[in-house]
């Protein structure tokens, strides 16, 4: 049982010596490698060949999925903070829009400050009638009447149709429906022997002609000359309407069937197809029984004096300012 145990240790001890004296060996820089150090690197290559080519190719083409996930990933990253720009822009852009068109009516209400003014916005506009009505979110809560004229920063627009608490109806002047007539005046300059000659020309607005986008106003006298870009204005003399609201320019007049009156054709001042923010022209005055337009002022506008006169309040002794239809 010795013997076996003893042989058993001893070549354990052999095996060590020779494996040592191998290493020392081969660990020594030489020229050129023995036999079986050739033989092992090559059947070593070729095993490792084998696997190698296969392990990379699975470990490429997981690594290629790993990165087109990542690529992936920050497309999707890319594109919501992309959506997050455009929508910024388009709310920026509209900020920005918005207040110039605030800026817009700021400098129509200084022009208009005879009158008092009340800003609305528009809440609706139906595409069946879209030349015809818009809706405005004031009524007869913030003080809004039928028949008041409604304006934007560059001209007036239409008037009240109706109105209900806290909306109301505005027919426009582009309506094909419309019944009510604007007068209106055409301010024209004329040069007479050197002095210059400033007249208002009457006339009633009465169609719009949609294939032109222009407004018609007829009843204008024979012989009254009229030139292009000469502003056209509301006269006030129909008692519903305040004066001088600007309406649009003179583009071309033609005389009338009978050669009796002239027709001018009006580009609008206000842009109909841009309705956003627009003012309601408060009336200042009031219809007697009799059917006698007095004067009033507004609320909390002054008097000759300087004195304020609350809404409603007739004004004696003051010439009529606004009238309108």
């Amino acid at each position: 049982m010795s013997f076996f145990g003893n042989k058993r240790l001893i070549i354990v001890l052999v095996g060590l010596v020779l494996l040592i004296s191998v290493v020392g060996f081969t660990s020594r820089e030489r020229e050129s490698l023995t036999w079986p150090e050739m033989f092992f690197k090559d059947t070593f290559s070729v095993v490792q060949g084998v696997f190698y080519r296969p392990a990379q190719a699975i470990s490429g083409f997981f690594q290629e999925v790993e990165d087109a996930y990542s690529v992936y990933e920050e497309n999707k990253a890319l594109k919501a903070s992309l959506d997050q720009y455009a929508r910024l822009t388009a709310e920026l852009h509209d900020l920005k829009a918005e207040n110039d068109r605030l800026r817009e009516d700021l400098k129509a209400a200084e022009s208009l400050k005879l009158y008092q003014l009340r800003f609305a916005e528009v809440v609706a506009r139906n595409p069946d009638t879209w030349n015809n009505v818009i809706t405005i979110d004031k009524g007869l809560k913030q003080g809004i009447k039928k028949d008041m004229a409604v304006v934007t920063a560059k001209g007036m627009i239409g008037r009240i149709q109706s109105v209900a608490n806290f909306s109301s109806t505005v027919e426009l002047l582009t309506s094909y429906e419309r019944r009510n007539h604007i007068s209106a005046d055409i301010q024209t300059q004329q040069v007479v022997n050197g002095v210059t000659t400033y007249r208002n020309v009457s006339g009633v607005v009465e169609e719009y002609d949609p294939q032109e986008r222009l407004l018609i106003m007829r009843k204008i006298p024979w012989g009254q000359k009229i030139e292009a870009k000469q502003q056209v204005v509301t006269s006030g003399l129909g008692g519903v309407i305040p004066r001088n609201l600007p309406i649009g320019y003179v583009v071309r007049v033609e005389p009338d069937d009978y050669g009796l009156t002239q027709t001018a054709y009006i580009q609008p001042s206000a842009d109909f197809t841009q309705l956003n923010e627009v003012m309601v022209v408060e009336r200042n005055f009031t219809i007697s029984p009799n059917g006698e337009v007095i004067p009033t002022n507004p609320e909390g506008q002054q008097n000759s004096a300087g004195t304020v006169i609350p809404s409603g309040t007739v004004q004696q002794g003051t010439p009529a300012n606004g009238g309108g239809q």
